[in-house]
């Protein structure tokens, strides 16, 4: 028995590094899980590997931006699976530049991704979760969301994913529904990739010096971010509401 057999998640996002790290724990726990990402093809592939483990798979092409595409593939996934108890939003992208050469286009659109994005996709999952009294959104979040050069719009993004994830939970508490954040450091991802290859460093120095500032003397993976998600999205986790956890590998002001 996993601690979330029965449960069917969403994760947005779900092609690769976290988003697919949770959704492959989710499915160890158990769960039925809802893949869903803007690559479409990339999703499927994903979905394809995992079948090999579990049937309980579906994988949706979603652009978390498009209310009427999120109203769609969350219909979708209700009626693959029968019901739907855990939200993970998690896509999102990166437009690094300086503030004072940042583009319109650069602010809005990392805004619309992750904040419209995660507003979009709660909103249409808090009424499936209402009508069973039962829910658990996991919002990403980030340490950026502290500041971070480079990352005007990404930084108020996240920032403001915190603010979202507090004033979900407590809207939707009395229903039985939960809204956390967890707000990751430095991960090996395919996003610290790119960071790397636009700074012209090698990923593997890239990571070590970045190790060097973590208390706990390693960079993070998706799977250590995943283990955390899948906490919240347990049933253990059922007094935990409007909470962030930082998975930074040490403490974070």
């Amino acid at each position: 028995m996993g601690r979330l057999d029965t449960r069917v998640a969403l994760v947005t996002g779900a092609k690769g590094g976290i988003g697919l790290a949770t959704a492959c724990r989710f499915l160890r726990e158990g769960a039925g899980v809802c893949l869903a990402d803007i690559d479409g093809n990339g999703a499927a592939t994903a979905a394809e590997e995992l079948r090999r483990e579990s049937r309980n798979v579906l994988a949706v092409r979603l652009d978390v931006t498009d209310g009427a595409e999120v109203e769609a593939r969350v219909s979708e996934a209700v009626e693959r699976f029968g019901r739907l108890d855990i939200l993970v939003n998690n896509a999102g992208i990166t437009r690094d530049a300086l503030f004072f050469e940042m583009t319109d286009e650069d602010w809005r659109r990392v805004l619309d991704v992750h904040l419209t994005g995660a507003f979009l996709c709660s909103r249409v999952a808090q009424k499936h979760m209402v009508d069973s009294r039962y829910g658990r959104i996991v919002n990403i979040a980030s340490v950026a969301a502290n500041g971070n050069r480079g990352q005007a719009n990404y930084s108020a993004a996240k920032a403001g994913m915190l603010g979202f994830t507090r004033t979900l939970a407590l809207e939707l508490g009395r229903y039985g529904i939960t809204v956390n954040a967890v707000a990751p450091g430095f991960i090996e991802t395919h996003m610290t990739r790119t960071m790397a290859a636009e700074l012209g460093v090698k990923f593997e120095t890239f990571v070590a010096e970045a190790a060097e500032n973590i208390p706990v003397g390693r960079a993070g993976t998706p799977e250590d971010v995943a283990a955390a998600v899948s906490f919240l999205a347990s049933e253990e986790a059922s007094f935990i509401n409007g909470q962030v956890i930082y998975a930074t590998g040490g403490p974070t002001a």
